[in-house]
């Protein structure tokens, strides 16, 4: 096996966690070495479905979806009363505690975060997630995402990143890793190679970093080297293929694209050799297409080991994903020196965030009291400081803000979106405008029949009825999609929720989501960017358009899409 060093960057291990790692590793089973190497997805607290299908299997580490605190608390505390090695437990923890806690503050997307210009709002999103996860037992934020949103098509990064800007990326990126590390939480950068930089989503295909060797030293080359000299304990590696430097290293290299997990020309040639990575690297979710569909799965499991993963994010089956590395390991597809590898970087993680220790104190599951912090009105308070300096004002060149129900009485009202939370989104705005003193009218869909003659509503009648038109666009980001942009209900390009009123009554429009929405309203002379949608995010909007608190947001990414006419 070749030498890891222990010592150094970003293990830093002393010799007492050494000799742990080292007798730990010496000690296991070759299927308990195999367990180590997965990540599986939890999909419930009882407690026969956790001892059975995950702590028999070994695995390394376990995330669940959001749930409710106690939930959570219950699995955590039973997983780590009972693995044999300390799990890392994770969560998607990118814009705050409720990526893991149904109770846990919302404080903001990084979008949001960067449009404050104010990187110390990165570290208390750190803080937030660190502190409110970490009480019930979480230890491993997947997070924060360095991607840079290059492409304003991608459907999958935008409000994810930090922004388009790769010193802003880095310096807020930095900000979050500091709280991180500060409460001994594990986290990843990601998603290596970089995504962003084309329009389609890994979770449905390879990816492509398309850009040259130079133009990746330059950007998301130097954020990497950055944070990795600066002791980035683990790298996620994203389903991105990137052809000018598989090639460099490679030159015999297939031109079939080959994503970084299955990629030693990205994993071993770039990130361990060129950029000095020692830590550990974990793929991104293995049932995305980008992974799938790459290689035969019967091989790329245990050939993503290999190459140099250390571990596999979530499986497609997870009792047949071990076979497969089982066989896959006696076939020398996996090398044993490889495998040990894995598992002394494994081992090497945990410790370095003390998960060995608090095993042996009983520490693992911190106090009860420990959660008085989630959802705290402390971190409320800074969710919403965050929102106030984060509402950008893109344009307003028909001089409508602010908007007063003595002018604007009747307003027409559409949330643009399928999500689960538009019912709350319009809940929220319109009990809001209400209660000051505004008539809020929901749209309705029209429903035509094509049969008979139908009447549209005239100009004159539209006229009549509202004083203004406010669009909320909710289009999240969600994975399996092609895009997120705008959808109409139009019949015949002029149904009522089409933008073709915009010269007879006012028309303004916020997205709590994509920031590029006036790629598709680009008639609509209003319009604010607000990066996220939950409640106090909301209720910070309104105050602004209301006049009651400036807009103070600037644009982390280009909203014209260098398109000058979207300015006007």
């Amino acid at each position: 096996m070749s030498k890891i060093n222990l010592k150094g960057n970003p293990f830093f291990l002393s010799d007492e966690d050494i000799e742990w790692v080292e007798k730990t590793l010496e000690s296991m089973t070759e299927d308990e070495k195999i367990g180590q190497l997965f990540f599986p997805i939890g999909y419930s607290s009882n407690e026969g479905y956790l001892q059975h299908e995950i702590l028999d299997r070994a695995p390394g580490g376990l995330m669940f979806r959001t749930a409710e605190t106690e939930e959570i608390s219950k699995a955590y505390k039973y997983l780590q009363s009972n693995a044999k090695i300390p799990m890392f437990l994770s969560a998607n923890l990118e814009a705050g505690a409720d990526g893991l806690l149904i109770e846990g503050t919302a404080f903001g997307k990084q979008l949001q975060v960067a449009a404050t210009n104010d990187k110390e709002q990165a570290y208390k999103l750190g803080k937030i997630c660190a502190e409110e996860a970490g009480s019930v037992g979480c230890n491993y934020a997947f997070a924060p995402v360095i991607d840079i949103d290059m492409e304003y098509h991608n459907p999958i990064t935008n409000v994810r990143t930090y922004g388009s800007d790769k010193n802003r990326v880095k310096a807020f990126a930095r900000e979050y890793i500091r709280a991180m590390k500060e409460n001994d939480m594990a986290y990843s950068i990601k998603h290596f190679p970089g995504d962003g930089v084309d329009e389609v989503d890994q979770h449905i295909l390879t990816s492509v970093n398309s850009l040259s060797i130079e133009e990746w030293d330059n950007t998301y080359g130097d954020i990497y080297k950055t944070l990795i000299d600066e002791g980035a304990l683990t790298v996620m590696a994203g389903h991105i293929a990137m052809p000018e430097y598989q090639k460099k290293f490679n030159p015999q290299h297939p031109d079939k694209l080959m994503p970084a997990p299955l990629s030693p020309e990205l994993l071993q040639n770039l990130l361990r050799e060129k950029l000095g990575f020692n830590g550990m690297i974990i793929s991104d979710a293995s049932p995305m297409v980008g992974f799938l569909c790459a290689m035969d799965r019967k091989k790329s499991v245990p050939y993503c080991i290999e190459c140099g993963c250390d571990m596999l994010l979530f499986n497609k089956d997870y009792a047949e994903d071990i076979e497969y590395m089982k066989d896959g390991l006696k076939e020398g597809i996996l090398s044993k020196t490889r495998l040990d590898e894995a598992v002394t970087r494994i081992l090497a993680a945990k410790a370095a965030i003390k998960l060995h220790k608090k095993q042996a104190e009983g520490k693992l599951i911190p106090e009860e009291s420990k959660k008085d912090i989630i959802g705290s009105p402390k971190h409320a308070d800074w969710a919403r400081k965050c929102a106030d300096e984060a509402v950008t004002l893109v344009k307003d060149s028909q001089g409508l803000l602010p908007i007063s129900p003595l002018r604007h009485k009747r307003i027409l009202f559409q949330v643009l979106g399928k999500f689960p939370s538009e019912e709350r989104v319009l809940n929220k705005f319109k009990s809001l405008l209400e209660n000051e003193g505004f008539e809020v009218i929901p749209y309705e869909e029209e429903v035509f029949d094509f049969s008979k003659p139908m009447h549209m509503e005239t100009v004159e009648e539209f006229r009549s009825k509202y004083d203004l038109v406010i669009y909320v666009g909710n289009v999240e980001n969600a994975s399996n999609k092609t895009t997120n942009r705008l959808n109409w209900h139009a019949p015949y390009g002029a149904g009522n929720n089409v933008p073709w009123f915009v010269e007879i009554v006012p028309t303004l429009f916020v997205s709590l989501q994509n920031p590029y929405h006036l790629l598709d309203v680009p008639m609509i002379k209003t319009y604010v960017n607000a990066y996220s949608n939950h409640d106090i995010m909301i209720e910070t909007v309104v105050d602004k358009l209301l006049g009651k608190s400036e807009f103070k947001g600037i644009n982390p990414v280009d909203p014209f899409c260098g398109k000058e006419y979207l300015k006007y």
